[in-house]
């Protein structure tokens, strides 16, 4: 899989398919909306485990960083941190994200565009 400057993510949704960190509920994943205007990214997330949750943060090409915050659903609990991204072009030829995350990027997951 190639990494790739383009498109952009604005108006693009995409959902977790695999992750180091945690089991993904493929019936009812994470999914990421996404919004970009001139190289700064934000946008919201919810599904799976996450009750709600925001990021912000900017995009050089096909390297994407961002900061995070999200709240737990089962606990309430509220988890902060960042996470750096590669687009690329899966197999298939759909867009996907590959994260890595976690304080020193000890955790990997992989988000496929929806729409």
């Amino acid at each position: 899989m190639a990494a790739m400057p383009e498109p952009t993510l604005d108006g693009r949704d995409f959902a977790m398919v695999s992750s180091t960190a945690s089991t993904v509920n493929t019936a009812a994943p994470t999914v990421f909306h996404y919004h970009e205007r001139d190289g700064l990214l934000w946008g919201e997330y919810d599904g799976d485990t996450v009750r709600l949750g925001r990021f912000v943060g900017s995009r050089d090409r096909a390297q994407v960083r961002i900061s995070f915050g999200h709240v737990v659903g089962a606990t309430g609990e509220v988890v902060s941190g960042a996470a750096h991204s590669t687009l690329q072009r899966g197999e298939d030829g759909t867009l996907e994200l590959v994260e890595t995350f976690g304080a020193a990027g000890e955790h990997t997951s992989v988000c496929r565009e929806v729409r």
